[in-house]
């Protein structure tokens, strides 16, 4: 399994790149061919699709596009090249929240996606994903919070949904108030 590759991009396509590296060109599929410029270095993520028939090399700017992408493929009657478009035409924010939300309009927008990949998707993923910056700043300032809440027995889901609505200034005990007053609307 390959974690990423560094090298010079000599081709663009529209649906994947040539690397140079070490005198071998690596095509490499990628969610946005036409953001890379030939003649420069680069270096890409890479996940490695191996069948019998074919093995495939798909490539992703960052980290955060690469774990998004391997959970979607995960889930039951979604491939590659049906997952790699998610991943180009949307935000990685934006489509973690329509998971969540359960927003079955946003992830039929993509291509190939039906009501019945959408709901799969959403059953397969929704509790499963984490939001980039928001949700590690707001884990760190509400940890004690967040652990009294599932103490309580309330959901990881429904906590993070309040996070934001919650006052990092204000003490433990008024944290707490707010929060519960906040489950039960």
């Amino acid at each position: 399994m390959y974690s990423y590759i560094k090298g010079l991009v000599t081709e663009i396509d529209s649906n994947y790149v040539v690397i140079e590296n070490n005198g071998i060109g690596y095509i490499i599929y990628t969610a946005n061919p036409y953001q890379f410029e030939e003649n420069k270095e680069y270096q890409i993520y890479l996940y490695q699709y191996v069948r019998e028939d074919e093995i495939s090399l798909y490539g992703f700017e960052n980290i955060k596009e690469k774990e998004l992408f391997l959970k979607l493929i995960s889930v039951k009657g979604l491939g590659c090249k049906m997952a790699l478009p998610i991943i180009a035409t949307g935000s990685i924010d934006g489509i973690i929240d329509a998971i969540e939300r359960e927003n079955i309009l946003y992830l039929k927008k993509f291509p190939k996606i039906g009501e019945k990949v959408a709901r799969q998707i959403i059953l397969d993923l929704k509790g499963k994903l984490v939001s980039s910056n928001n949700d590690n700043t707001n884990d760190n300032k509400f940890e004690e919070l967040t652990e009294v809440l599932k103490g309580l027995g309330y959901k990881n889901q429904d906590i993070k949904r309040i996070l934001p609505s919650i006052n990092a200034s204000d003490d433990i005990e008024m944290q707490i108030k707010e929060a519960l007053k906040l489950m039960l609307k």
